[in-house]
């Protein structure tokens, strides 16, 4: 058994599905991150968990000659970018080894597609979650969670965020403290302040602050609105969402809008969309678009077709669609998302769409039963990939191609395991798009067609 502060030197044996490289040290397996494969390393052992260790780089001894020197000054405790040390030319064939030996693993003989990278990979998050913590000094810091832990690493400007973005959260942390707005503290469930969460829209350049609280009571409301404000005319709304549960989720149910109409719009390949602080939107504009361009291109639509958008958000890819089938039908289990999705429809005026609030599996259950027929079905499901029941049904329902989008491909590849096994086949390759450059995660799609 390891202990605390123990010195070990070992190799990379390999880089797991998380980033995090491994070091098999007699009986036990030590997690570091920042590193690469193969490169021998000195490390620290700072802590235990359940599969293993967590080690800290004292030293390097043996680089890879992938290895860069990150940009970030903040990467070393930062748990949001995972390969920043990855020089960028290497970063795309990472991604794509990684997808190929998933298919392998599940013994599954797709092509892969070189990864289509960002023109540019810095700036492109427009959803921003920042938390806050109290130091010894009372001062107040904003910034991340440090990887394995609950503690904040104080940032001034991310790579990844729009410069305005930070700005607003540096002005953030100047009010609060002059206000004398408590933060919270997650241990005692004392305080107010939980997280601040930005959107910000790529095209129309509209900034929605969320300020993300544990009761109805907010002290100096009003004031804190004001001056921020005052400081940053680019703001277009400010929300204030109550959370007061014990939980990791940032949101709570309960939300009150302090200035503005709620929400902001953004443009996505030529259509116009109300996003809303609960909303699902792709998380990289530009690369949503090489996405969804991408992904039409795989169905060779004829304009006759009958379409479901099941996981359908606030409906994007559906209206993107819409203009080139007969009908569309967009599900979704977050009530939220398909209001949004029904005002989306009506204000780019598409007639050909209709949004229900209802869990995919159990909507696309009904349809099999009630012996419905659809030409396409489009699924794009949360990380943990689609249902049994939902990849059953699909397969009863004898729909003739199933276009899969996931920003998960170890669930995706499990998912076309069952469904090859339910009588479909992939047509042509798996196509990658960088969605999140410098992180371990990549989005992909595919079509399958019935055998």
């Amino acid at each position: 058994m390891l202990k605390k502060k123990q010195v070990v030197t070992g190799t990379i044996a390999h880089i797991d599905e998380m980033g995090n490289g491994i070091i098999k040290y007699r009986e036990d397996m030590i997690l570091v991150r920042g590193v690469l494969p193969q490169e021998e390393v000195r490390v620290e052992i700072v802590k235990r968990l359940q599969q293993g260790y967590v080690g800290n780089i004292l030293e390097i001894i043996k680089p890879s000659e992938y290895r860069c020197k990150p940009k970030c000054s903040i990467y070393a405790k930062c748990g949001s970018c995972q390969l920043m040390h990855r020089k960028q030319s290497n970063q795309a064939q990472y991604k794509k080894e990684q997808v190929v030996e998933l298919c392998k693993k599940q013994r599954l003989s797709i092509p892969v597609e070189d990864v289509l990278c960002a023109g540019n990979p810095y700036h492109y998050r427009n959803k921003m979650i920042i938390g806050f913590q109290k130091g010894r000094d009372k001062r107040i810091k904003a910034g991340f969670y440090e990887e394995f832990s609950h503690r904040i690493i104080p940032y001034e400007a991310c790579l990844l965020h729009p410069k305005e973005c930070d700005d607003i959260v540096q002005s953030i942390v100047s009010l609060i403290q002059k206000l004398a707005i408590e933060i919270y503290d997650e241990d005692r469930r004392t305080g107010l302040l939980r997280h601040v969460l930005i959107r910000y829209g790529k095209v129309t350049k509209q900034i929605m602050v969320v300020f993300v609280v544990r009761s109805n009571v907010f002290p100096a409301r009003r004031r804190l609105v004001e001056e921020l404000l005052k400081a940053h005319s680019n703001i277009t709304t400010i929300v204030q969402n109550v959370n007061p549960r014990k939980t990791s989720i940032v949101l709570g149910n309960e939300e009150r809008i302090l200035y503005g109409k709620g929400y902001i719009e953004d443009i996505l390949c030529g259509l116009r969309f109300k996003i809303s602080c609960k909303s699902f939107y792709q998380i990289n504009h530009d690369q949503c678009e090489v996405l969804y361009t991408k992904a039409l291109d795989k169905l060779m639509l004829t304009g006759n077709e009958v379409v479901l958008d099941a996981y359908c958000g606030i409906g994007t890819i559906g209206m993107c669609v819409a203009s080139k089938v007969k009908q569309v039908i967009g599900v979704e289990l977050n009530k939220d998302a398909v209001k949004d999705a029904i005002q989306n429809a009506k204000l780019n005026r598409i007639r050909n769409i209709r949004f229900l609030c209802d869990d995919a599996g159990s909507f696309v259950s009904q349809l099999a039963k009630a012996q419905q027929t659809l030409d396409v079905l489009i699924m794009d499901p949360p990380r943990s990939g689609s249902s049994q029941e939902f990849l059953s049904s699909a397969a009863r329902l004898r729909v003739p191609k199933i276009l899969y989008i996931s920003c998960n491909p170890n669930t995706q590849i499990r998912d076309i395991r069952t469904l090859q096994k339910l009588g479909y086949r992939v047509e042509g390759s798996m196509t990658l798009v960088d969605m999140f450059p410098f992180t371990n995660s990549i989005e992909s799609v595919c079509m399958l067609v019935r055998k």
